[in-house]
């Protein structure tokens, strides 16, 4: 048996971020787990005709922007491509909240991060994504070494 069987990691795009799908890809390879890969956006509000004249059209809004869609279909194939078990999860609002809800959601056993924001002063600015992960996780926390 595993110790790792479910293993989740963030992306938004970043060389850092397709750093860490690519470690989480690899050590779910290696020991049997299934890979979800979470990506957060906020909706963007329409402008919809009458909207002038009606505050509940005014707030509408919509769902993800299809680069969330574009940035999880991207990391979702290269996960699959090594024949890894994926999933797929865009969630609306904070990324580390996404992620952690994710990981608490599919009982993950470890959550992959790439470092950015962690540098220098950066580490101890609140919001940091990595930072927030690794201080309210439920479950292990890898947090992987890059260059950004």
């Amino acid at each position: 048996m595993s110790v790792y069987r479910s293993i989740v990691v963030g992306t938004d795009g970043s060389e850092t971020a397709t750093e860490a799908v690519s470690r989480a890809a690899e050590l779910a390879l290696a020991v049997g787990a299934t890979v979800h890969v979470v990506s957060a956006y906020e909706p963007r509000a329409l402008k919809l005709e009458g909207a002038a004249d009606d505050p509940e059209l005014a707030h509408q809004s919509i769902g993800p922007a299809a680069s969330v869609d574009a940035l999880l279909e991207e990391a979702v194939g290269a996960v699959h491509a090594l024949g890894v078990t994926v999933e797929r999860y865009a969630r609306r609002g904070d990324p580390a909240e996404a992620i952690l809800d994710v990981a608490d959601e599919q009982k993950a056993d470890l959550i992959v991060v790439g470092n950015r924001g962690m540098l220098g002063t950066r580490r101890f600015l609140l919001g940091s994504v990595p930072n927030k992960i690794s201080h309210h996780a439920g479950c292990s926390v890898m947090i992987v070494h890059t260059h950004e």
